[in-house]
């Protein structure tokens, strides 16, 4: 294996290559700063914490061949869970797939959207009745999805079976691998439920899915499945009761648990029923919560949700456009105490605004918490590389959702927001973290810690609500470690932890409404159903992301040219450009161990988008990446 570097990718090399490290500045904290004291010192420098929440990648779909990090190589095929599985063949005939790199001559950044329901995940993960995760049935169940029972599959089917066994690496996604190589991936991160997106936008707000709800009106619990319908714990992407392009009924139910504005209110807390004309029913379960909230007087913290399509975008005309909005990724619109009050709801805003509020350093000066999430296109006005005519219609989007979504947009997208965030007066004060939702239905080989149950008798296949497959986060700041992996273990409630303890307010899951609505639970036989973010949850903080001697003033806090991407990498796709692993000084664990990459014959990364009668087209990279004889 030889290393190639285009003109290009020269050119790319002092931006996008380890830097070294930059003189120390004044001191700041006179003490060392250790395990105990860090917290302490993290909240003197951080007062804004910005969460770009992606869409539905696997960790080993995406960092699976990052060097350091927990992924498909790592140990033997053979103690690899699911490494190796079944695939049934268009002549009914079966053989055995395994995973396989897909890259720019495949036109990656572009794949079709594979299963990802409750039910169906919790197949593809092979859950048994005594609640051990095979993660052995990722191919057979997808393919399984789209042809009837009885017959022999279609080669469209045997196609999205293999797609799940795919992964994609820095050739793909270099911006994404940078930020991962220069400062901290988290590889046992789980997305917190199995299931779809709805799960991660509540939970990233609430460390729950309505567990606590049903502990106190168990009428509303879900059954069968919970594929569709309003019912909690929420398991499906039925839309919410409330907000611009939904119903006002027939859709989730109203919310009414605690989520994460109704602690950062603070002292404001008592004030906010007095301004929703529907206090008596959005209230009703969480009075005890406000009162404690409200006895603790603390300040309160800003908070805003910025998710492209909300409101009228830059480049849009006439009325507001809602054809780029997705309601089911908008947790706070799930909550009428939100959705219904006029100064929570007022924090709920378009993508646009967020570039105008940063700019114009307009965010609230005692600092806050601030989502990102972008939608079915992008505000960019970026094209997909493929020249194919329905790909160009087709992938658009830019939250990294496969089905919509060019994942190339999508890192562009992401890379813009820290761009702009590390050119404002936030950068100094800031923790960036990048996180996703779910893990699509894609493979990823590590169990997931099973701790919670559904309604009904004990741990069921189709009946589990607990931890899902593993996640991408990546956390950045000025005061962050790098080249750092963290493998301790958490899932999507460690970033609500992270927050809980920046901003030292009360875990949602220690408020005395929410230990109502679990004791609830438990008298009626479902254990642990809690917020993930309650002291007793053994979720990860996130703190490990974090330099003790940055914060204590040692070392040079990170500046800002260390995380900024240069336009023309933002605007311009890595296909185009040609930047790759070479360009960030960064080799694959399966290019370093010389693994065979297999690419099955028959392979589409879109059987529905490019319908084929063979296998997908292939096209050469229009730069020189890593030479692979198999690519």
């Amino acid at each position: 294996m030889k290393l190639k570097r285009s003109v290009a990718v020269l050119a790319a090399l002092s931006f996008l290559a380890p830097a070294a490290g930059a003189a120390a500045p004044a001191t700041r904290h006179r003490v060392p700063v250790h395990r105990g004291t860090l917290l302490s010192a993290l909240q003197q420098d951080v007062k804004y914490v910005f969460v770009i929440y992606q869409e539905n990648r696997s960790f080993d779909s995406y960092f699976g061949t990052f060097p350091g990090a927990d992924g498909i190589y790592s140990s033997p095929p053979a103690s690899t869970p699911g490494f190796d599985q079944s695939i049934e063949n268009v002549d009914g005939t079966f053989s055995t797939i395994s995973p396989f790199r897909i890259g720019p001559a495949q036109f990656a950044a572009d794949t079709d959207d594979v299963g990802h329901a409750h039910a169906e995940l919790i197949e593809k993960m092979d859950v048994g009745t005594n609640g051990v995760a095979g993660m052995d049935k990722y191919a057979l169940t997808e393919e399984q999805t789209h042809y009837s029972a009885g017959q022999k599959p279609t080669l469209e089917a045997k196609q999205y079976g293999e797609l799940t066994m795919a992964y994609e690496d820095c050739d793909t996604i270099p911006l994404l691998w940078n930020y991962a190589n220069r400062f901290v991936l988290y590889d046992h991160i789980s997305q917190s439920h199995v299931g779809p997106s709805t799960l991660g936008a509540l939970e990233i707000i609430s460390g729950q899915v309505g567990e606590t709800q049903y502990g106190l009106h168990p009428t509303e619990g879900y059954t069968g499945n919970g594929g569709s319908g309003a019912a909690v714990p929420v398991t499906n992407d039925s839309n919410p009761h409330w907000g611009p392009g939904v119903a006002a009924s027939g859709n989730q139910l109203n919310l009414t648990y605690a989520a994460l504005p109704l602690t950062l209110a603070g002292a404001n807390a008592n004030a906010l029923a007095a301004t929703d004309p529907s206090a008596a029913t959005d209230f009703a379960d969480i009075p005890d919560d406000v009162a404690a909230i409200h006895a603790q007087n603390g300040s309160p913290v800003g908070w805003g949700w910025y998710q492209e399509g909300y409101d009228k975008e830059p480049g849009e005309t006439g009325a507001n456009s809602l054809s780029r909005y997705i309601p089911h990724h908008n947790g706070p619109q799930y909550f009428g105490y939100i959705a219904n009050t006029p100064a929570e709801r007022a924090n709920i805003h378009g993508l646009g605004n967020f570039y105008t509020a940063v700019h114009a350093g307009s965010l609230p000066a005692q600092g806050g918490v601030f989502f990102v999430k972008g939608g079915y296109k992008n505000i960019l006005g970026l094209e997909p590389a493929d020249p194919d005519a329905a790909v160009q219609a087709k992938f658009t989007g830019d939250d990294d959702h496969p089905g919509y979504s060019d994942a190339q947009i999508s890192e562009a997208n992401v890379a813009e927001l820290v761009n702009f965030i590390a050119a404002s007066k936030y950068w100094s004060q800031s923790a960036i973290i990048i996180a996703w939702d779910d893990s699509e239905g894609d493979y990823d080989h590590v169990p997931p810690t099973l701790n919670q149950v559904g309604p009904g008798s004990g741990i069921a296949p189709k009946d589990y609500l607990a931890n899902g497959p593993r996640v991408p986060l990546i956390v950045i700041s000025p005061f962050a470690k790098i080249n750092t992996v963290v493998h301790t273990v958490g899932n999507q409630g460690s970033v609500l932890k992270f927050i809980d303890a920046l901003f030292d307010l009360t875990p949602l899951g220690n408020l005395p409404d929410e230990l109502k609505g679990e004791t609830g639970a438990s008298n009626l036989g479902h254990a642990n159903f809690d917020a993930d973010d309650a002291t007793s949850s053994p979720v990860d903080n996130l703190l490990d992301a974090f330099d003790p001697g940055r914060l204590a003033g040692t070392t040079a806090p990170l500046p800002a040219s260390y995380v900024e991407v240069p336009s023309a990498y933002v605007t311009h796709l890595p296909q185009a450009t040609g930047i790759g692993c070479g360009a960030i000084g960064v080799i694959p664990v399966d290019y370093l161990r010389g693994v065979q990459n297999t690419i099955p014959a028959d392979f589409n990364p879109r059987p529905a988008t490019d319908p084929t009668t063979t296998g997908i087209r292939r096209v050469s990279p229009l730069q020189p990446r890593y030479t692979d004889p198999d690519d």
